[in-house]
Order: C-alpha cells, then structure tokens, then sequence
C-alpha cells in the first residue's frame, strides 16, 4: 500500500499516517467515519490517479481525494461484495466511490469529472488488526 490518509472530522484535513489500527465494524480508529455503518475505509489506486491527472490536465495528489488508503498500482475492485487484504486486515466492498463536486474545490476546476469511474471504492473493515504503509495488498482476481 503506497499511503494512508485519515481525519479526526468530516471538515479536517486529511493527514498522512504510517500505522492505523482498524476495528472490524467499526472503521479505521481516529479516523471522521470510525463508528458507522458501513463506510470504514476509502481506497485508490495511484493508476486511476494517474488517468484522473491526465483527463484533468493536472496533478490529483492522492490526499486531496478525501480518500484513507492508497494502493501503489493495481485496479480497485468497486462490485459489492468483493473482499481484498491489507496486511492482516480484510475489507469488503460496499460500494463505488462517487467523486463529488468537493473535489473541484480540493483538487480545482473539472476534478470530480476526470475521476468519474476512477474514485475507487468504499469498504467495511471484516476483521481487526493494524494497517501500515508498505502492507501487501491481496485484490480478487479479476
């Protein structure tokens, strides 16, 4: 996994952590979604990144996209159900994640559509356990 981001509150800035302990039904500890329902974690991928820049036409820095966890490169899986490991910890998909038009305020003008179809995926956490920048990632197969 190539970062981790979390926020203490829905309006805070997202700040990079190495180590995050995450809680299964209940999200990553200390993070602003910890303790609901569903959506424990937000997950990338550095290639969909890379695509959102080039259909914008500049940079979308991974921390601006509200997202908690990077992978380095690889296709975020987005169908429900799908289950993936990071490190020890398994997470499900719960659904697509949606760019929003706060992203033409975090990233500028035109983000949320050059991530249209590349936001990644929200995720419950299955099982405790640590997760650290530098885990393995284990996606489904495609």
């Amino acid at each position: 996994m190539a970062s981790l981001h979390i926020a203490p509150e829905r309006t805070a800035p997202m700040v990079a952590v190495a180590r995050v302990e995450a809680e299964a039904g209940r999200g990553l500890v200390g993070d602003r979604y910890h303790g609901t329902r569903h959506r424990h974690v937000s997950l990338q991928s550095r290639d969909d990144l890379a695509a959102a820049s080039e259909a914008l036409g500049a940079p979308v820095p991974e921390e601006r996209t509200r997202r908690t966890l990077t992978l380095d490169h690889g296709t975020v899986p987005t169908e429900p159900g799908a289950r993936l490991a990071v490190g020890d910890v398994v997470l499900e998909v719960v659904r697509r994640a949606a760019p929003c038009r706060v992203m033409d305020t975090e990233i500028g003008p035109g983000a949320a559509r050059a991530l249209h179809g590349r936001g990644g995926a929200i995720c419950r956490v299955l099982t405790s356990g640590s997760i650290a920048v530098g885990d393995e990632v284990a996606l489904p197969d495609p």
